[in-house]
């Protein structure tokens, strides 16, 4: 139960030992991280780190002893167990306004920071939507060109900012590679990352065209929202959405001191900041009647395209059901995420990052079930691969009809 968050404590802790990187010359940074990076690429140390404010006096969201009576208990003890079997560091478990269940492991609490991996992305989602409302962006549909004049004359330019949500922007797959100038690498880990995706990360299709699954994109929505709003994107994200819906704050790594912040992957947050961001998109982008994301965005961000019907904006959608779904495009080599079933709800809707960092939102039933935590135990043990489906639908079923 202890060993993942054991094993990332001890990685920040050794990079927080080792003597100060030397800011003055950022290619030795880059190769220390390269180093670091290629032995253990999952559990790869964030540093520096960036405040992110949250809610004021927030106190964690208290579970509701009535909440848990319109639940099958053993089907809540059920879901509990399979989480706690998974490794999880968190399971919460919200029902039409209240917390029905909440448990932690491997020595995390609810106010614990927990590696968001790429539920960082539905977060990019809401920080354009929330930018969109506040009359900084135009709309979706604005090429990213306008608010990056160094891409002028580039094909790049012709990027829209949905492309960069929905994964069809027509930059480079995700993947890995051991060569220290590979522009994947040079776009994760480089000082100064965004540059790098903005003059070398490759455009491999024309925007639009393509489903390509990747950070690089996603981190392109930092640059992107502190140009259109002259604000840093963590100070943007903690003001203009994590405090209107009572968040919790936390850190989001940068690419160096002052530097541009890494959007698509790289937060810790409390379990509850993704929770809340869940129940905001539950209620249509409202937050206890005001309305922070612009009328039909969240109908937006739930809907696929033809290059992936499973993938919106920044977020994974239920339907049409798979046995087996990747993360690339359709048909593409690659791990693939067990489903055993179809979701009983077919509108839901989920956060999906690396590691089965997992948040379900199911409009039908208004319950939302958050598991966050290391890997999961793998296949290879028998009777132990993560199901996608379980959790939701173990505790759909487990609801009591009036």
């Amino acid at each position: 139960m202890r060993r993942g968050l054991g094993l990332l404590a001890g990685l920040v802790a050794a990079v927080a030992a080792a003597a100060p990187p030397d800011w003055s010359d950022p290619e030795a940074v880059y190769r220390e991280r390269m180093a670091i990076f290629v032995k253990d690429p999952g559990n790869f140390p964030y540093s520096p780190m960036e405040p992110i404010a949250g809610a004021a006096g927030w106190r964690p969201m208290a579970v509701a002893p009535a909440a848990a009576r319109r639940f099958d208990p053993a089907a809540l003890a059920e879901a509990e167990a399979y989480a706690a079997r998974m490794h999880s560091s968190a399971l919460l478990v919200w029902h039409d306004g209240r917390l029905v269940r909440a448990a932690f492991g491997n020595g995390a609490g609810p106010t614990t920071p927990l590696v968001s991996k790429s539920l960082s992305k539905p977060l990019t989602a809401l920080a354009v939507g929330r930018a969109i409302a506040l009359g900084k962006i135009r709309s979706l549909d604005q090429p990213i060109g306008d608010f990056l004049p160094e891409l002028k004359g580039s094909p790049k330019a012709a990027i829209l900012v949905r492309h960069l949500l929905d994964m069809r922007s027509g930059l480079l797959d995700q993947g890995f590679s051991p060569d220290p100038e590979h522009p994947l690498n040079r776009a994760y880990l480089d000082p100064d990352h965004g540059r790098r995706i903005v003059e070398s990360y490759p455009l491999i299709s024309p925007p639009g065209t393509r489903y390509a699954y990747a950070n690089a994109p996603s981190d392109l929505v930092a640059l992107v929202i502190e140009r259109a709003t002259g604000r840093r994107y963590g100070e943007f994200v903690g003001t203009e959405v994590l405090r209107p819906i009572g968040a919790p704050g936390g850190e989001i790594w940068v690419n160096r001191p002052g530097g541009l912040a890494h959007s698509g992957c790289c937060t810790m947050l409390p379990a509850e900041t993704f929770l809340r961001m869940a129940i905001l998109l539950l209620d249509d982008g409202r937050w206890q009647g005001r309305r922070l994301l612009p009328p039909g965005y969240v109908a937006a961000m739930r809907r696929g395209t033809a290059e992936n019907p499973n993938f919106g904006l920044g977020i994974w959608l239920g339907e049409p059901y798979h046995l087996r779904r990747g993360f690339g495009a359709p048909g593409m080599p690659g791990p693939q995420v067990l489903h055993s079933e179809p979701y009983l709800d077919p509108d839901l809707f989920l956060f999906d990052g690396n590691a089965n960092q997992t948040v379900y939102i199911s409009p039908r039933h208004r319950l939302v079930v958050l598991r966050m935590g290391p890997t999961p135990t793998g296949a290879a043990e028998a009777g132990r691969e993560w199901d996608n489906a379980f959790l939701p639908n173990t505790l759909i079923r487990a609801i009591r009809r009036p």
